[in-house]
């Protein structure tokens, strides 16, 4: 049977319920449905995202034009290449005494010996592993240009297959004059069939000199946003129902250098006027998804920004001393906070307004700084506090987040960082059980199991699962969470394991991915009073977690069993009135390597079925491998 036949099957199969008489030594899951133990945190899911395995350009950024700058190496352009029809002759070059702005002050050189109309010269750019075109489907594109003189002629922009060399789509823009402008095109597609096996030239068809920067071709966008996201990962990530988002994150915060730096100033206004930087994952960022974009991109999915501010810590070990080599960047964090929260009547609120989104957003989290245990200085305990008294002096209701223990302040919450593999989970899935709860939260702002490539295989998923019933049972001081990374170009992995898998035309979600949709999916805002008893602690494959909905009036039952065989749970709910029918949402598979891929995007997926007969006492039965979601309605 495939994936999610043999899903549905265990599905059923679970919903077999026996009541009284229960074996010998079968594990005893009881609940006091009607003592709460603690409250859940509302923001206990979300997501953290950076720029790594081309997880925004080439990923969830939609622009489909690659290197649109034109950046250079010792090969050349890189993924340009000239076009040259017939007896057509052309050269390309970058011309570093000319650009369209001041933070793009160079430029591609076309310089056409000759050309006609039948024969034309130019450039193509092959995209990031191609242009995926759709049938009928519309594209909206724009390139700065500038010609020596009007003979140059029209420019056509086109879409073209890569195995026929037959155009699919196809664009004339006029009248490119001898100083730099910006010009608009549109791409429609007709009766094709979907393929990322396409391409773009640039082409004219007389002699003379084009200069060209900012190249772009954007598909229809999530919320139809100019500037904005894949639609298809977008519904993705909209599935996860996440509570917030940790941006710009992690290593791309840091830079390699500080020079490197996510430089947020530099990354709002026109596309024109972003100079672009250095990742710290050996490619270029096009700064398309700069700070305005990462707070639209809250705004889409509904969820709350968490926004990390530079500390003076880069990857390669430079930092800023505390005192006042750290005053400028302190002052730059709160400039962007301003930008974020301000109302039009300040400097940044309004630069906001000028930015197209008049509307403060709503800030309650800052972290201050990445990973800041990597630096051997010592200084993170001073550069923390220094951030703090600041922010803290401007905005006193933010809630700031160390990277690392501190000990001169006390944080308002600690982000910690798990990247284990699914033995190592099932044995420190209590991990928070006895942690202190005077504080600080916990964040946990990183974490994975790590196994499969280049997305998680059924094993990592029960890994996570087994550490999420861990964070579920500990909420009330674990108020964060987010699975790191998120995305990756399955042509482009620099990272494994990761939550979702694409190339340029599809994507997927690993069985990772369902299981976290599965538990954000299903989250009340209690825990009541639980224990589970006869479970192996020495060699822990039996997890669980509850919680209750009390505006829904429901019961949330997750289970994980990590076992190669079905296991058997007594389920007791004491203090409970129920209705005789729940649903059981089930993703199993037959064994640890299985997993979901690109070409097999729907191997492992949830299946819900009805759970019949249920009553405050009965045997639950789950299968092998498989993680379970128990609805349970409260009358």
């Amino acid at each position: 049977m495939n994936g999610k036949t043999f899903a549905i099957a265990c599905g059923l199969a679970a919903s077999l319920l026996v009541p009284a008489a229960f074996g010998q030594g079968s594990p005893v899951l009881t609940v006091h449905v009607d003592k709460t133990a603690a409250k859940v945190s509302p923001m206990l899911y979300g997501l953290m995202t950076e720029e790594i395995n081309y997880s925004y350009d080439g990923g969830l950024y939609a622009e489909m034009v690659r290197n649109r700058t034109f950046r250079s190496d010792w090969s050349g352009i890189r993924y340009w290449y000239l076009v040259e029809g017939g007896k057509a002759a052309v050269k390309m070059s970058i011309d570093k005494e000319t650009g369209p702005s001041k933070a793009l002050d160079a430029s591609l050189r076309l310089d056409i010996q000759q050309a006609d109309e039948k024969n034309r010269a130019g450039v193509l750019n092959e995209g990031y592993w191609g242009f995926a075109l759709r049938p009928n489907t519309t594209y909206e594109g724009s390139f700065y240009a500038k010609a020596d003189s009007a003979a140059l002629g029209p420019v056509t922009v086109s879409l073209v297959q890569n195995q026929s060399n037959r155009v699919v789509a196809s664009a004339t823009v006029a009248g490119i004059g001898t100083d730099w402008k910006q010009y608009h095109y549109t791409l429609k597609t007709g009766a094709i069939q979907p393929s990322a096996e396409n391409h773009l030239e640039i082409t004219v068809g007389h002699p003379g000199t084009l200069w060209l920067n900012l190249v772009s071709l954007f598909p229809p966008t999530y919320h139809d946003r100019p500037n904005g996201n894949r639609v298809d990962l977008m519904e993705l990530l909209a599935a996860m129902h996440p509570q917030f988002l940790r941006f710009p994150g992690g290593n791309y915060l840091e830079g390699n250098h500080i020079s490197e730096r996510f430089e947020w100033k530099k990354t709002i206004g026109p596309l024109v006027d972003r100079p672009t930087h250095p990742s710290p994952w050996g490619y270029h960022s096009s700064d398309g998804m700069g700070l305005l974009e990462f707070l639209e991109w809250c705004e889409d999915l509904h969820m709350q920004p968490v926004l990390a501010v530079y500390a003076g810590y880069s990857l390669e070990g430079e930092h800023v001393n505390p005192g006042a080599d750290l005053e400028p960047y302190i002052q730059d964090a709160l400039d962007e906070i301003e930008y974020v929260t301000g109302d039009t009547s300040t400097k940044w609120g309004a630069e906001r307004a000028r930015d197209g989104h008049p509307q403060p957003f709503k800030l309650t989290y800052v972290e201050i700084g990445n990973e800041d245990w990597f630096d051997r200085s010592g200084s993170y305990d001073a550069r923390y506090a220094q951030f703090y008294k600041a922010i803290k002096a401007k905005y006193p209701d933010l809630q700031l987040i160390a990277t690392a223990p501190v000990k001169g302040i006390r944080p308002d919450v600690l982000d910690e960082h798990y990247y284990l593999r699914a033995t190592q989970f099932f044995h420190d899935a209590n991990h928070y059980d006895k942690t202190d709860r005077n504080g600080p939260k916990i964040f946990v702002g990183e974490w994975a199991t790590r196994e499969g490539s280049p997305t998680p295989n059924f094993g990592a998923a029960l890994g996570d699962a087994a550490w999420m019933t861990g964070m579920e049972r500990n909420s009330d001081i674990v108020i964060m969470a987010s699975y790191a990374p998120l995305l990756v170009n399955v042509n482009g992995m620099q990272w494994e394991t990761d939550l979702i898998g694409y190339d340029a035309l599809r994507s997927y979600g690993s069985p990772s991915y369902y299981a976290q949709v599965m538990f954000a999916s299903h989250l009340g805002d209690e825990r009541p009073e639980a224990s589970f008893e006869g479970v192996d602690t020495a060699n822990p494959k039996l997890f669980y977690s509850v919680t209750k909905d009390t505006r829904k009036k429901r019961l949330y039952v997750k289970l994980v069993n990590a076992y190669s065989t079905a296991q058997s749970v007594e389920i007791r709910l004491d203090g409970a009135h129920l209705a005789r029918t729940g649903r059981v949402t089930t993703l199993s598979a037959p064994g640890t390597q299985a997993t979901n891929t690109i070409d097999a995007p729907k191997n492992l997926v949830p299946a819900e079925t009805t759970l019949k007969d249920v009553s405050s006492d009965f045997r639950h039965t789950l299968p092998a491998y498989s993680i379970q979601v128990l609805e349970l309605d409260l009358q």
